[in-house]
Parts: C-alpha cells; structure tokens; sequence
C-alpha cells in the first residue's frame, strides 16, 4: 500500500523543475491516473503543483502503476504538445534498472519479439506473438547475484508491458513480477526503476537530463548484484544516451557484436 502523497511529499519527489516541465520520481504503486477500480491515482495530487494562475501541470506520458522513477509532466499546452512529438520521433532518451529472477545468456543484447494484447475474462495481458506489433527492447547485465542479474534496458519502441514481457520470454521474469513470471504474486514489489530521462524540448532550451534514485523495496536486491549505494557500476550513472548495439532480426534475443557500445534508453516498463 503506498502512503498518501501529500503536497511536500510530491515536491520531495521533483528532480527537475523548469517554467515548462517538471520531472518527478513516481513511488512504485501509484497508478497515474484513473483506470477501472483504481481510485487513488497521481492526477489527484498534481495540483499540489499548479502554477500561479492554479493550473497542474498534466502527464507527458505513462508510467505503470508498479514502476517507480522518472516521470515528465507538462506545465504548459506547449510543452505537452512537444512532448508528445519527441516521445513520437523517438527523441527522449530514457533508462530503465530491473531485477531479474535469472541472468540472461549474453550480456548485453537484445530481444526482438513482437506483442499482442489479448483481452481475457474480466481483464488483458500482454503476449509474444508473430502477429503482434514489432517490439525491441535492448539490455546490458549491470551485475549478477543469487541467480538474479541487475540490468538496464532500453527499448526502442514502446509497447505496453514491453520491458516485463520481454525479460520473461528470454527467461528472466523481473523480481516481484505479479503477472508474468513463473507464479502470480501480489502487487507492490517489482523490481522496475525508470531510471533516466533526457531529452531537448527546442534548440533554444537547455537538455533536460534527470536520474531517479532506487526506491527502497529494490535496494537489497540491487545490492545483491553488485551495486554499491552509488550512481551505478564502475562510475556509471546508467543513464546518458549511447549507440545501439547491433542487432539480428531473425532472433528474438541477439547478443551485442563485440565492441557494440551498451544500450541505455527505456520507454515500456
């Protein structure tokens, strides 16, 4: 259960803040809006962030309700409009850390599977599927311990659920995963972190990098793998934009060729 947000506890949560945008660190567990028999939702507590005139700022996109971190939200009917054509073009780089229950075979690659939503009874879920949309989420082994490995993920396109799906089709369900790992669990405890957004809104403005810190319920684990406390593994922040390392189309996992710099952008969790 996550605590209520209160007015100085969103604002504890801002990384970035400019006349155009916030970025906030979303609590894992909080949906960010209304949706079926949710009822507590990050849109009730926006207008802690109104500007002078009591306008909230409005979601720039989505994150899932189980995964914490970086979330961009638009302070002005322009900057949410850009927004928009940058998460379109492809333009807003982002970072994501997970747990994984397993250690992918490579370490660093890709998975190159499409995903098809398929209505059940009641409810959806996310499959692999030829006949589903293209979907490349590409990933690099930050650390293993225990039979788990921390990675980062970046995929290239966003499909829903792409990032969770994905680790588990190459046999690597995420810590915690309530839905598409080997048992069901309840919700509240994945191992998901959108740890890093950057991105250029117009020539004229600054970039906009911010980092999300893990949230408490993933420490241990991430130490576990190796992560000491700090940014991330060797001085590394885990975030920052890097070239996408190669990759075989007709594999659903393909490893990196040698010398391939590591991926480090995210969208889907």
């Amino acid at each position: 259960m996550v605590p209520a947000m209160t007015p100085d506890s969103l604002r504890a949560r801002i990384l970035h803040e400019d006349p155009r945008l916030f970025v906030i660190d979303k609590p894992a567990g909080l949906a960010v809006h209304k949706s079926g028999s949710i009822t507590d939702h990050l849109e009730l507590y926006l207008p802690a962030l109104a500007d002078t005139e009591g306008v909230p700022p409005k979601l720039g996109h989505r994150l899932d309700r189980d995964t914490a971190g970086c979330l961009i939200l638009g302070r002005t009917p322009w900057s949410l409009k850009r927004l928009g054509q940058l998460f379109a073009a492809g333009e807003v780089a982002k970072t994501y850390w997970a747990v994984a229950d397993g250690i992918p075979a490579e370490a660093a690659g890709g998975i190159d599977l499409p995903l098809l939503k398929r209505n059940v009874p009641g409810s959806w879920t996310i499959l692999p599927d030829p006949a589903g949309q293209p979907a490349v989420t590409e990933y690099r082994v930050l650390g293993t311990g225990g039979g788990r490995s921390w990675l980062e993920l970046t995929p290239r396109t966003g499909r829903t659920h792409q990032i969770r799906v994905h680790c588990a089709a190459i046999g690597c369900p995420l810590t915690g995963e309530p839905f598409y790992g080997p048992e069901r669990l309840p919700f509240g405890n994945l191992h998901l972190l959108a740890r890093s957004v950057t991105f250029q809104l117009a020539s004229q403005y600054p970039r906009v990098m911010a980092v999300a810190p893990p949230p408490a319920h993933m420490r241990d684990a991430l130490a576990g793998c190796g992560w000491s406390g700090g940014e991330g593994s060797n001085g590394e922040d885990g975030g920052g934009e890097r070239s996408s390392p190669g990759s075989n189309p007709r594999s659903p996992c393909y490893a990196a060729e040698a010398g391939d710099a590591a991926p480090s952008e995210v969208v889907a969790g």
